[in-house]
């Protein structure tokens, strides 16, 4: 008996070295909350601070002055020097690839990262995506760097215990936390492709960029946006899936640019139609379409893309927009309550979409929509 003991001890010791982030959770037992210290050490190192450097263009105040407009030639727009302070997590340590946000680092000239442990690294644009907001930076000369690792955002459920770590108002390093508080957030008029995850942990202005981190110690998520009337935090901060980012910032690093492709349809929501399911709802198939080829028709309900669920048109428009193109879709879709399933392969656009370039040295400001801080992006209906 001694001796099984004594060797369940040794797995349970081997399971808590293997798995440190796991004895962060609270023992609903004995009601015991162990110290989430060893975590934040663990993963803050990856996260830096990100200054940008540049020229901004913006309307000119004078300009809407018809008199000043016509009588002193006031531009439409003047150009003034701007410096900015966002966040960034390092994913990749040893070619030094950093994961922001699109509106932290677009038209920046210069970029500098600035370390945990206080080092000021030079770093360039990769690429960037202003669909996802998501961009790609490179730090030259990477040295003694720690990157976090991948989480799964797939499977994080509403009620999940997370951290944000950011530079909030520029005031260095903060780590606040909360919980996950929707999942699949769309219709925020930010990006074109929108499957926020909700989260009440503390985000404020600066945060932008930074991590949203399981008690894993793993990286779900991209901080990007938060609803805020009067510019501070109040509850409601939405994060890049990091699923979402990891795909984007694949084909950033491959090519540049992310390449968009279609299957042909457009989407919308089944209860849009009166429907109670939860799904991806076909209102069109175009003739000739990768979509009809597969057999695909008006009316089909989408509830599973590559065996993930789909519950809204977004999502499957996101599940589409990020794909490679030539890459191959199995969808398992409802026709008159029958269950079958189609692959269809995706095709590249007539048009190319939004570029991810470092290009184009003029920062662009924006003023938040309705308390929404970050840029403003229409949302696509069709894909």
């Amino acid at each position: 008996m001694c001796v099984v003991r004594l060797l369940l001890s040794a797995f349970i010791f081997a399971c808590a070295a293997l798995f440190p982030a796991a004895a962060q959770i609270p023992d609903l037992k004995t009601g015991s909350m162990p110290p989430l210290a060893p975590l934040v050490r663990q993963v803050t190192p990856a996260v830096v601070n990100i200054s940008v450097h540049g020229r901004v263009r913006e309307d000119n105040p004078l300009y809407r002055d018809p008199i000043f407009r016509e009588f002193f030639d006031a531009p439409k727009q003047i150009e003034k020097e701007v410096n900015a302070t966002g966040s960034g997590v390092i994913v990749d340590a040893v070619r030094g690839y950093v994961l922001t946000n699109n509106h932290v680092v677009e038209g920046t000239a210069t970029v500098q990262v600035t370390t945990r442990d206080g080092r000021q690294l030079s770093a360039k644009v990769v690429g960037r995506d202003p669909p996802t907001d998501v961009a790609v930076l490179q730090i030259q000369n990477p040295v003694g760097l720690k990157a976090l690792a991948f989480g799964d955002s797939d499977a994080l459920e509403v009620g999940d215990f997370v951290l944000a770590i950011g530079n909030p108002f520029g005031l260095g390093q903060t780590v606040t936390s909360g919980l996950v508080s929707a999942l699949g957030r769309t219709g925020l008029g930010k990006q074109g492709f929108e499957d926020f995850i909700q989260t009440d942990a503390a985000i404020n202005p600066g945060n932008s960029g930074g991590a949203l981190v399981s008690l894993r110690g793993e990286l779900v998520g991209i901080n990007s946006a938060i609803i805020s009337p009067g510019g501070g935090n109040v509850g409601i901060g939405f994060a890049i899936p990091a699923n979402m980012a990891r795909r984007v910032m694949e084909q950033i690093i491959a090519t540049g640019h992310v390449e968009r492709g279609h299957i042909g349809v457009s989407l919308q929501d089944p209860r849009l139609s009166g429907a109670r399911a939860e799904g991806a709802l076909i209102a069109e198939v175009l003739p000739n379409s990768p979509a009809e080829l597969a057999g695909l028709r008006k009316g089909d309900i989408v509830t599973m893309a590559d065996d993930r669920p789909i519950r809204s048109a977004a999502q499957l428009r996101n599940k589409v927009g990020l794909a490679r193109v030539g890459q191959e879709l199995k969808l398992t879709l409802q026709r008159r309550e029958v269950t079958s399933s189609v692959v269809v392969k995706v095709a590249p656009r007539m048009e190319r979409g939004a570029a991810a370039t470092p290009g184009d040295f003029g920062l662009t400001s924006r003023r938040p929509s309705a308390g929404l801080t970050g840029p403003n992006h229409p949302s696509g209906t069709s894909t």
